[in-house]
């Protein structure tokens, strides 16, 4: 990252709110306010890497297609075929995961952090907002990290399946009929997954 010259305060508006007092007590600090839920306090969301989907177009300016995963995913299919899937003139692809209720966004305006307080989805409704072609729900499941009874055949039929929420399949709170669907791709013998003490 260090190489982003561009990737500064003044250009990168992330930034800017990454390196803001108020914004690292919040997130680091002891905050006072036992109401709000630790989880929107994480720290993993100041992240700069957290955020730095929004700027592939800048570290790769040759690319002309860019297929995003998160880390918590497994491909389960092969994803070739979204290269060549014709986006309607949008900008973007994504299977539609949420309702969201975009008018609270319509402002643009988030310095009370009433908007939101975590993590990368609310910015992306935003900047994607209206440049976004719905893909069909196969490409995409989600919910293994938290939804015990998804479907089997929902699961089977999805290209990706993703393990958002706080049940990891690597860890002991995970829920237990979806392991497996992580565990059969692991190196066990691997350095890294034995340094890491994966449960």
């Amino acid at each position: 990252m260090e190489e982003f010259t561009w990737l500064n305060a003044s250009y990168a508006s992330v930034i800017k709110r990454l390196l803001d007092q108020d914004s690292r007590a919040y997130y680091f600090g002891v905050y006072q306010d036992m109401k709000v839920e630790p989880k929107l306090r994480n720290p993993k969301h100041m992240s700069l890497l957290n955020h730095l989907r929004f700027y592939i177009p800048e570290v790769y300016p040759l690319l002309e297609k860019v297929i995003f995963l998160d880390d918590d995913v497994v491909v389960q299919k092969d994803l070739t075929r979204l290269f060549s899937l014709d986006l309607h003139g949008n900008v973007n692809g994504a299977v539609e995961t949420c309702l969201e209720a975009f008018h609270r966004y319509s402002k643009k305006q988030n310095g009370d952090q009433m908007l939101w307080k975590l993590g990368a989805l609310p910015p992306a409704l935003l900047a994607f907002y209206g440049l976004t072609k719905p893909l069909d729900r196969r490409w995409h499941v989600l919910g293994l990290g938290y939804d015990m009874n998804i479907d089997d055949r929902l699961i089977n039929s999805a290209a990706v399946i993703h393990f958002n929420g706080n049940m990891k399949p690597w860890l002991k709170l995970a829920i237990g009929r979806y392991k497996p669907l992580w565990e059969r791709y692991i190196n066990q013998s691997h350095p890294y997954y034995q340094d890491c003490a994966i449960s």
